[in-house]
């Protein structure tokens, strides 16, 4: 199964809200450690190691191809 790259949230904001309000009130290496958490519980859930290593090489590509203030942002 490849990476699904199409959006497939049903209600994107109120996902996006969640993710901020989870980290609120967290120090920056409390939240650091949250999101690592999280990316280990959803990559359990997938499973499939190719789509894992597609998003890994997605993720870091995007990564490096911001600019400097998009990254800060």
């Amino acid at each position: 199964m490849p990476l699904n790259r199409q959006p497939n949230i049903s209600t994107p904001d109120s996902f996006y809200e969640e993710l901020i309000n989870a980290q609120r009130d967290l120090s920056d290496d409390q939240a650091d450690m949250w999101m690592a958490k999280l990316v280990l519980v959803l990559a359990n859930h997938i499973g499939d190691r190719a789509v894992l290593a597609e998003a890994i090489a997605l993720a870091r590509s995007n990564t490096l191809a911001a600019s400097p203030t998009e990254v800060a942002a």
